[in-house]
């Protein structure tokens, strides 16, 4: 390995050296350098940067997107209502139950954005239907608009079949444990 430059540098208001190595042939690897004000500022800064990558890596691997701030989940949840009618019996709650439990993302969104959450989540539902539009979501940031497509709000659809695929699992681990649903119900 060759470098084209190696210098060491000062940094900071205590003078720290770091040994930067610079114009290294075929190399790929780089280096992300944090500092903070207390370790936890510089954990909460790791972590961040942490579910950055794994965002990147998500895109790398497979490039779909769904349109976040609760758009994804409000449509899903549109569409499990509509599957419920088709259920007659204590099934069509189970079913109905899990609708509730999509739009508790979109809810929670609009209650941190400080948003009258159900009312807000009513609206961009009903905006939905009658648009016929899944793009829309919470508008989180108040730019005036909720089709998350004009706000370049995404999320990777391998996260968010993940997220979904998991709270699934747990749910169903729970209701076995509980003797709720017994295995031979699904």
């Amino acid at each position: 390995m060759h470098a084209g430059l190696v210098r060491e540098k000062s940094f900071g208001t205590t003078k720290d050296k770091m040994l930067y190595i610079e114009h290294c042939a075929n190399s790929r690897a780089v280096t992300i350098f944090i500092r903070g004000g207390n370790k936890m500022m510089i954990e909460e800064t790791k972590r961040s940067i942490h579910d950055a990558l794994c965002v990147a890596r998500n895109l790398i691997r497979n490039n779909f997107i769904v349109y976040g701030g609760g758009a994804a989940e409000i449509s899903c949840s549109i569409a499990v209502e509509a599957a419920a009618d088709k259920y007659p019996g204590v099934e069509q709650y189970a079913i109905r139950a899990f609708a509730d439990a999509l739009d508790a993302v979109p809810v929670a969104l609009a209650e941190n954005s400080g948003l009258q959450p159900i009312e807000t989540l009513s609206a961009v539902k009903s905006l939905q239907i009658k648009e016929n539009n899944p793009h829309f979501g919470i508008d989180c940031n108040d730019v005036g608009t909720n089709d998350m497509c004009e706000q370049n709000v995404f999320e990777t659809l391998i996260g968010k079949q993940q997220q979904i695929l998991l709270a699934t699992q747990v749910v169903k681990m729970i209701l076995k444990i509980d003797d709720v649903i017994s295995p031979s119900d699904y």
